[in-house]
């Protein structure tokens, strides 16, 4: 027995059931709620509209290749594998362009070699930080973006470093 599809409908009637034990106009906070979200999403467009784009722009650019092959020797250090740096540049923007990039690591090095399963570690412990402060703190009307932004972006630093640092230590 699937009882899963059962626990949309019965949190609704649960919700109901309150509403009206209550006397509250559940249908009027509804409607409510749903002009409050669609005021939030008008304020959040013009962000999204401009993260897509920008991220866009940056990814046909070519900035991504010529990053790679300036930082190769300073990934090395880390233990970092230079293919992987492009990944490193697009989890922070894209979720999807990070995903479609790990996915041709994996495809072109196998799912068992080093880098894959460094893509696969680097894809899952870190986020779309740019994308996630962009969004949020614009839904909340935060403007000063600053110290999230570079906190965001050091963790995503340390996160790739410790991936790369766990990966060597299990599989090498």
């Amino acid at each position: 027995m699937n009882i899963g599809i059962y626990i949309v409908p019965v949190f609704l009637l649960l919700a109901f059931g309150m509403a009206f034990w209550n006397k509250t106009a559940a249908f009027d906070d509804f409607v409510d709620g749903a002009k409050d979200g669609i005021q939030a999403v008008k304020s959040i467009v013009p962000n999204l509209v401009g993260m897509i784009v920008g991220t866009k722009v940056f990814l046909a650019s070519g900035v991504v290749e010529t990053l790679s092959e300036l930082a190769a020797p300073v990934l090395g250090f880390f233990g970092i594998e230079a293919a992987t740096l492009p990944l490193i540049i697009l989890r922070p923007l894209s979720g999807s362009a990070s995903l479609s990039f790990a996915s041709e690591l994996i495809q072109v090095h196998g799912p068992d070699s080093l880098i894959g399963r460094l893509a696969s570690v680097m894809q899952a412990s870190s986020d779309t930080t740019i994308y996630i402060i962009t969004i949020y703190l614009a839904a909340v009307g935060i403007r000063n973006m600053r110290h999230a932004l570079k906190l965001g972006i050091i963790v995503d630093i340390i996160s790739f470093i410790l991936a790369a640092f766990f990966v060597s230590l299990f599989f090498s």
